[in-house]
C-alpha cells in the first residue's frame, strides 16, 4: 500500500489509556506487525506514566474511518520530533498496518498536525518489522546497533549445544565439576506468576545494585523509576501469561537472573544480571545453558530475541545478527543538506584529540 494518504489526529499521549477504542487499535496494529510483547498497549501506558515527561503526543493515522497507524512522539525542539523511546523500550513506540512502508508513513506524518516540523526521526527500527529502504534526497537511514537472536525451532538442545564453540562447552563442564566438588548445589527456577513479580524485582535489584551499574546510577531498585516500570510491566504481562523470569541459584543464593517476555513463540530477553563477586564461576552462562535446555525441552519458544547491542557473549550463543537503524525524514531536501553540514562541522571540531592519537599510533 505505498504512498497511501493518511489523515492524522494529534492527541495527548495518555488518550491511549483513556480511550479503550484507541488502546484496542494499538494492540491490533502491534499484533499485525511484529506482535512484540514490549509494544502492547499496557506496556506503553506504563512507560508513559512512569518514564514519560508529559510532552508526548499520540499521532493517529486514519485510512478512512479505520486506524492504520499510531505513533507516540516527543519534541526535540520547536521544529523536530522523534518517537517516544525511553531506554527501557528496545524499539521506538509506533505501530502500523503491516503493508504500509515506514518511509511513506513517516513522510505523511511529517506533514501532519505537528506544526512546522522540519525533521522527524523514527528511532531504533527493527528491519524484521520495517525493512530498511534506500536513502533519498529527503531521508536518511543510520545504523544504530547490531543485535542477535537464536532460532530455536527444529533440532534438539544437544544439536544446538554441540554447534557452540569448544571453549564454551568445556568451560561450562569445568565450572559444573568445580562447583560440584565444592558441594554447591545448582538449580534454576522459572517464575511466571503475578504474585512473584514484586519479589523478582527486589532480588534483581539486589544483584544489580551490587555491581557496576550501581556506581553508574543505572541499577534497578524497587523504589526507582526503572524498578517501578519493570515491576508493572512484568505484573501486567503475567496476567496475559507472558512474563517469564529465569533465576539461577548456587545453593539458596540467587546468582543470575533474566527478565523476559514471551509471546507467539518468541522470547524477548529484556534484562540480565548476575552476581559479579563470583564472576569466575560464570553464573550468567550457566543460567543461559540451563535456560536454553528448558526452552528446547518445552518446545513452545521458536526464537529468542535480545534487541540489545551484540556483545561478545552473544556471539558464543548465536551467529545470527541484524542491524537496527534510525530513520529521519526531512521536510525538504535542503533541510537534509543543512543537517549533514552541521553534523560535519560538529565532527570536525572533535578530532584534535583523536587526530593526536592517530599520529601517535602512526609513530
Amino acid at each position: 500500500m505505498p504512498n497511501k494518504r493518511l489523515l492524522w489526529k494529534n492527541l495527548p499521549a495518555l488518550s491511549l489509556q483513556q480511550d479503550t477504542q484507541l488502546l484496542s487499535a494499538w494492540d491490533h496494529l502491534n499484533a499485525a506487525r511484529g506482535d512484540l510483547p514490549f509494544l502492547v498497549g499496557d506496556v506503553i501506558i506504563s512507560a508513559l506514566n512512569i518514564l514519560g515527561d508529559g510532552s508526548e503526543r499520540l499521532l493517529v493515522g486514519y485510512d478512512g474511518a479505520r486506524v492504520a497507524a499510531m505513533f507516540l512522539l516527543t519534541p526535540l525542539d520547536r521544529f523536530q520530533w522523534r518517537t517516544f523511546q525511553p531506554s527501557q523500550l528496545p524499539l521506538g513506540a509506533w505501530v502500523a498496518d503491516a503493508d504500509l512502508p515506514l518511509l511513506d508513513i513517516t513522510r505523511s506524518l511529517l506533514r501532519g498536525p505537528l506544526g512546522f516540523c522540519l525533521a522527524l526521526s523514527i528511532t531504533q527500527v527493527d528491519p524484521h518489522i520495517a525493512p530498511r529502504a534506500d536513502d533519498g534526497p529527503d531521508n536518511q537511514h543510520a545504523d544504530y546497533i547490531d543485535t542477535g537472536w537464536i532460532d530455536v525451532e527444529g533440532g534438539s538442545f544437544d544439536d544446538y549445544w554441540s554447534a557452540r564453540g569448544k571453549n564454551l562447552r568445556q568451560n561450562m563442564r569445568k565450572q559444573r565439576v568445580k562447583l560440584a566438588a565444592e558441594g554447591v548445589s545448582l538449580s534454576m527456577q522459572v517464575l511466571r506468576e503475578h504474585a512473584d513479580m514484586a519479589a523478582v524485582i527486589a532480588r534483581y535489584g539486589n544483584l544489580e545494585s551490587a555491581g557496576w551499574k550501581a556506581q553508574s546510577g543505572t541499577a534497578i531498585h524497587p523504589d526507582n523509576v526503572q524498578g517501578r516500570f519493570y515491576r508493572e510491566l512484568l505484573e501486567h504481562a503475567s496476567l496475559r501469561g507472558e512474563a517469564v523470569v529465569y533465576q539461577y541459584k548456587f545453593d539458596d543464593h540467587v546468582v543470575a537472573m533474566n527478565l523476559c517476555l514471551a509471546r507467539q513463540g518468541a522470547l524477548v530477553v529484556l534484562k540480565t544480571t548476575y552476581d559479579e563477586s563470583i564472576k569466575a564461576f560464570s553464573p550468567a552462562f550457566l543460567l543461559r545453558e540451563n535456560e536454553l535446555q528448558e526452552i528446547y525441552r518445552e518446545g513452545q519458544i521458536k526464537r529468542m530475541e535480545y534487541f540489545g547491542r551484540l556483545m561478545d557473549w552473544h556471539t558464543k550463543l548465536t551467529d545470527k545478527k541484524r542491524t537496527l537503524y534510525h530513520l529521519t525524514v526531512y521536510r525538504w531536501p535542503v533541510v537534509k543538506k543543512l543537517a549533514e553540514a552541521r553534523r560535519q562541522k560538529m565532527h570536525s571540531k572533535e578530532p584534535s584529540a583523536a587526530g593526536d592519537a592517530v599520529s601517535a599510533n602512526a609513530e
